[in-house]
């Protein structure tokens, strides 16, 4: 245990803490820099209740963007750090194609703080990636987000609930309808969900939110088997020019 304590200055030199962004060197592992840290769209309340979508101006509590009035999401909310723009997708590319394993502990880090609001039977269960994918790279992203989540939060992660039955297309450059045609029957529930879930709370974890299709798949299977709530945890949601509050 000594030398390790002894060789911690050396190791600490050769390989100081880097902003995850832009890579220059910063006080602690999984800081970013000021001028990193500025540019980021941190997201805050007034919020859509029902999307997470920033409103313009102070409203009630549970009040709704004018998209989720008229077509409601089957979950219960959406809980995001930042928007999704050119400096908060690094984190989320970097995680997932760049192995920048270490990212799921600064997400997990930054979600931390909507979890005072979620109720003591919650449950976390990240979204699913298809086995092919899996083998592919090797790991599921929001795997590694939950489990730093539920090892900081102490709540019970889950990864066993829903699993993703049908390979899908990359969704990008999709409309919100094409996605939810592909992935409205890519989930399936394990045998035993049901025993998990009657009652509870489920903080549903991805990377990034972008049309609600892949959240909305999962939500409805998590409810038919029980759950009550289901909340969508995530890095960043994507925001197009065309959404307002």
């Amino acid at each position: 245990m000594l030398l390790p304590a002894l060789f911690r200055p050396l190791v600490d030199y050769a390989l100081p803490p880097r902003c995850p962004i832009c890579g220059v060197t910063v006080d602690a592992d999984n800081r970013f820099c000021l001028s990193c840290w500025q540019k980021l769209a941190f997201l805050a309340k007034p919020w859509c209740a029902a999307c997470g979508l920033p409103l313009a101006f102070e409203h009630p509590q549970d009040s709704c963007c004018v998209k989720c009035l008229i077509d409601p999401p089957i979950h219960d909310g959406v809980r995001a750090v930042v928007r999704y723009d050119d400096q908060s997708s690094l984190i989320a590319m970097r995680l997932k194609y760049g192995t920048r394993l270490g990212l799921a502990k600064l997400i997990a880090q930054h979600l931390q703080k909507f979890v005072v609001e979620c109720r003591d039977n919650a449950i976390i269960v990240p979204v699913p990636l298809h086995r092919t994918r899996l083998w592919r790279r090797g790991f599921n992203q929001s795997v590694l987000i939950g489990r730093e989540l539920a090892r900081t939060t102490g709540i019970k992660m889950n990864y066993n609930v829903i699993s993703r039955s049908k390979r899908t297309p990359p969704l990008r450059g999709m409309s919100g309808a094409q996605r939810s045609r592909i992935v409205g029957s890519a989930f399936a529930l394990r045998a035993d969900a049901q025993e998990n879930l009657v009652g509870g709370t489920v903080l549903l974890i991805d990377d990034v939110y972008t049309s609600g299709s892949t959240s909305n798949a999962c939500a409805r299977l998590l409810k038919k088997a029980g759950a009550e709530q289901v909340f969508v945890f995530c890095w960043a949601r994507v925001i197009s020019d065309f959404e307002h509050g």
